[in-house]
């Protein structure tokens, strides 16, 4: 297909420094794709407050991404959106707020996000109430899910229809429940939901055990992986922490820990990030660093971005797209 006029941009006027990182990466994608080569794409940040589902859903219904890294946080606000996004407010001069305005937000039950305020009752109660019954029925029933499989629940029940604020192909969760696709949500518990879930728990209503572990998410990424790395899998890192670190490590697990020798290193590296390089940070590693900790291979294409992931991941995105 030929490429669009957004990808044509690129290529013309993406030429140096981190602009021409960009359109290699993008380039390096692609060819891992046509290669035949698996995807994982790690969330962090506040990637779906930043509304990336726009373009990113389509990624996932054109099977541009077969695995998914997120944050509790990134898994949840995605969701929000859809029910809520009528009820969102941007504050261009967050720059500017003082203590006493932010609290003022507090007061009204918005929680900021950068320059956008998530409504608490709209968004958070409203999935609340919705989820703990899904979570409240799996526990009675002795059942155990991740997660992720217990918001595909939800999503796919229909239970969030009477919300829906935008239109539903601009979810990326939503594309992704259609799929069923793999997913890993490492610290879910430091998110909204999660700390929802501890005080069910904490309370007595719900048991812990109910809700897998990130033990368990690793086991399944690790099963994951050896089904899928005959032909390579790539690893397309936005942001840092521990949505693109815990995944990352399933390949040293299963070399050093296993004693899998014969378990390829991840075929292609690519991360976003605004992180300075700087001393001791997982963010601001350089990929090479990855190397020592038999992470990446010598040969791995590997590419960093030094730039805001709202406008490079976009940008990526539809250039995979042809658009």
């Amino acid at each position: 297909m030929n490429k669009g006029p957004i990808s044509q941009f690129l290529e013309k006027y993406y030429l140096h420094f981190n602009a021409a990182a960009l359109v290699d990466a993008a380039k390096g994608y692609e060819q891992q794709l046509n290669n035949g080569a698996k995807m994982m794409v790690t969330l962090a940040g506040a990637m779906s407050t930043a509304e990336l589902g726009k373009i990113f859903a389509e990624m996932i219904r054109q099977d541009k991404v077969q695995i998914i890294s997120c944050t509790g946080a990134n898994l949840e606000e995605d969701i929000m959106n859809l029910v809520a996004h009528s009820h969102y407010e941007r504050v261009p001069n967050y720059r500017d707020l003082t203590p006493q305005q932010e609290w003022d937000l507090l007061e009204r039950g918005l929680n900021r996000v950068t320059d956008t305020c998530i409504p608490e009752e709209e968004a958070f109660r409203r999935l609340q109430k919705h989820i703990h019954k899904i979570w409240k029925d799996a526990d009675d029933k002795g059942e155990r899910y991740f997660p992720h499989e217990f918001m595909y629940k939800m999503l796919l029940s229909g239970v969030l229809e009477e919300y829906y604020e935008i239109d539903l192909k601009d979810s990326w969760m939503y594309a992704a429940a259609e799929k069923n696709l793999p997913m890993v949500v490492p610290g879910w518990e430091d998110s909204t939901m999660g700390n929802i879930f501890a005080s069910y728990v904490i309370k007595g209503e719900i048991k812990a055990s109910t809700m897998k572990s990130g033990i368990e998410y690793m086991a399944l990424l690790a099963d994951w992986y050896r089904a899928n790395c005959d032909t390579g899998i790539g690893f397309f890192q936005i942001g840092g922490g521990i949505a693109g670190d815990f995944p990352i490590c399933v390949v040293p697990m299963l070399y050093q820990d296993l004693e899998m020798h014969e378990i390829p290193f991840w075929s292609y590296f690519c991360q976003i990030s605004d992180s300075t390089t700087s001393y001791g940070s997982y963010s601001g590693a350089v990929p090479n660093e990855k190397i020592t900790w038999g992470k990446l291979d010598i040969n791995t294409p590997k590419f960093i971005i030094e730039s805001d992931a709202t406008i490079v991941a976009p940008l990526i995105f539809a250039y995979l797209l042809d658009l």
